[in-house]
């Protein structure tokens, strides 16, 4: 799964508040009772070191997801696991991450934010050293669990650090382009680095690296960020933890149940029910909550709540492209690995271009409305039109251009999703708030993968009825499955198009004034 995304200055250690500065030549004030994020004025002094720092710790967290699916086939052949066991490896990692992001970026706000992602960090490269060394399917799916731990831990601290380190509004775009791109590419890039490193090397370097960017990541962090405990510390809301810890458990097992097993057997559809009606307890508790894990004023705003189902949307859609397009470039096109993550290339390079030319000079300029909705269009067209790739199909002609408009749109989507999400919430709430957008993109990865599988396997199912299984018949039956996938995922990014359209607000974002110090 892919597992999913996330920033104002870290200023003055002082308790002293600050007079709000005025507004940008184009940028509106933040209108009357707005929530407005508790910073000082002024920079980080290191604030761009601190965005290569936090970016590393989100591609590390990102790109684990896919690198590990390249390497599951070696993995199992070395261990001896069977083919239905081997879905655990990706779920054991989705389970823990899913369900406990919301805690996990509470937690950031209580602690610290710098002690809880050097915490997740270290965790993340100790779980991820134990799970090379496995030497059973026990270990290395006990060793996913930590891994989903402690990133459900360091996801959530990464991207408040962004949120209260870039405070001025053209350095923030800045800073959320770059990161929603890594956000958004990180998936390719594991395609790319688990080839490269189960070719050349052995599946096990696939957990190995994450020592290293941890490592990379920990001097980094330990040096340039700001210590200290948030000066308004929230208390923890413990009935609320659980439910909401439970809810998801239950939705991210019942999804991933249905890939294995069918949509009727009792432990999909009973999870799903069950994980329903604990979400639906969780948001009446946090009505009544004296100190709510996740107050309805970080949810309730238009642009963030926006911004929330975009992450949704586009982590259940884009699994249409790195999936399946990776099954139709191995199987059909009998590319290996490697040359699978270079076909992808192309696509990461303008999901980063057009992040950074999204935030910097369409949204200050036009507002989220027209950019996030045309981001959720071009994605759609793209995934339609992956649904005429044949056979026949060569990857200049017919995989690259329809790999490129995607590329185009999830670039809109991600960096600007991820900015308006966190952009004006209070510091006691960045955490939180930054949780919300990897619980998004975690959540909706989970079920856009189990829907898709589902109908993919039954698109090719009936295909195959009343034919002769030759060599060109399954290869058929592959691409029926395919594109059936393609066009649902189509049909996700325009449902996002028509959510993200009727939610967002008109104009451009308000700057949201910083009034007091932020402790890290």
């Amino acid at each position: 799964m892919l597992g999913r995304g996330y920033l104002e200055a870290v200023l003055d250690h002082s308790p002293e508040t600050t007079s709000a500065p005025e507004p940008e030549p184009g940028i509106q004030a933040a209108p009357p009772g707005t929530d407005v994020p508790q910073a000082g004025g002024g920079s980080h002094e290191h604030r761009w070191l601190i965005l290569a720092v936090v970016g590393i710790a989100q591609l590390m967290v990102v790109l684990d997801a896919t690198i590990v699916n390249i390497a599951l086939p070696s993995a199992q052949k070395d261990l001896g696991f069977t083919n239905g066991n081997r879905q655990w490896v990706v779920t054991a990692y989705a389970l823990a991450f899913g369900s406990l992001l919301l805690l996990g970026g509470r937690i950031a706000d209580l602690v610290g934010r710098k002690a809880v992602f050097l915490a997740g960090l270290a965790g993340f490269a100790l779980a991820s050293a134990l799970g090379g060394t496995a030497t059973s399917f026990g270990m290395l799916v006990g060793a996913r669990a930590l891994q989903g731990l402690f990133g459900a831990l360091l996801a959530p601290a990464a991207l408040s650090l962004l949120t209260t380190t870039f405070t001025d509004p053209r350095e923030r775009a800045k800073a959320f382009g770059i990161y929603g791109a890594i956000a958004g590419a990180g998936g390719a890039v594991g395609l790319l680095l688990g080839g490269v490193l189960t070719e050349y090397l052995d599946w096990r370097w696939c957990l190995y690296v994450n020592v290293f960017f941890a490592a990379v990541a920990m001097i980094g962090g330990a040096r340039l960020l700001h210590a200290g405990k948030p000066a308004d510390r929230p208390k923890l809301d413990v009935p609320g933890t659980l439910l909401v810890s439970a809810g998801l458990f239950c939705i991210v097992y019942g999804f991933s149940n249905a890939e294995t097993s069918s949509w009727s057997d009792v432990k999909t559809w009973g999870f799903l029910v069950v994980g329903g009606v604990l979400l639906v307890g969780f948001a009446w508790w946090e009505t009544r909550a004296e100190h709510p894990l996740l107050p309805l004023r970080v949810v309730l705003d238009r642009n963030r709540g926006a911004s929330y189902l975009a992450m949704f949307i586009a982590g259940a859609g884009m699994f249409g492209v790195f999936l399946f397009l990776t099954y139709y470039l191995q199987e059909i096109l009998d590319y290996s690995p490697i040359k699978t993550g270079l076909a992808f290339l192309p696509m990461v390079a303008v999901m980063v271009v057009m992040s950074v030319v999204t935030t910097n000079y369409l949204v200050p300029k036009l507002g989220p409305k027209p950019i996030v909705p045309l981001g959720m269009a071009l994605a759609s067209a793209g995934m339609a039109w992956l649904t005429a790739l044949g056979l026949g199909s060569n990857y200049a002609q017919h995989v690259l251009p329809p790999l490129l408009m995607a590329g185009l749109g999830l670039g809109m989507i991600f960096a600007t999703a991820m900015n308006l999400a966190t952009s004006g919430v209070a510091a006691r709430d960045a955490g939180v708030a930054s949780a919300m957008v990897n619980t998004s993109q975690q959540v909706g990865g989970s079920i856009g993968t189990a829907l898709l599988n589902t109908l993919a396997t039954s698109a090719a199912t009936n295909y195959l009825v009343g034919k002769q299984p030759t060599a060109q018949v399954q290869a058929q039956a592959s691409m029926e499955s395919y594109s059936t996938a393609y066009w649902w995922s189509a049909g996700f990014f325009a449902i996002g198009f028509v959510v993200t359209l009727a939610l967002y607000r008109r104009g451009v974002p308000t700057q949201q004034a910083e009034s007091q110090a932020v402790h890290m």
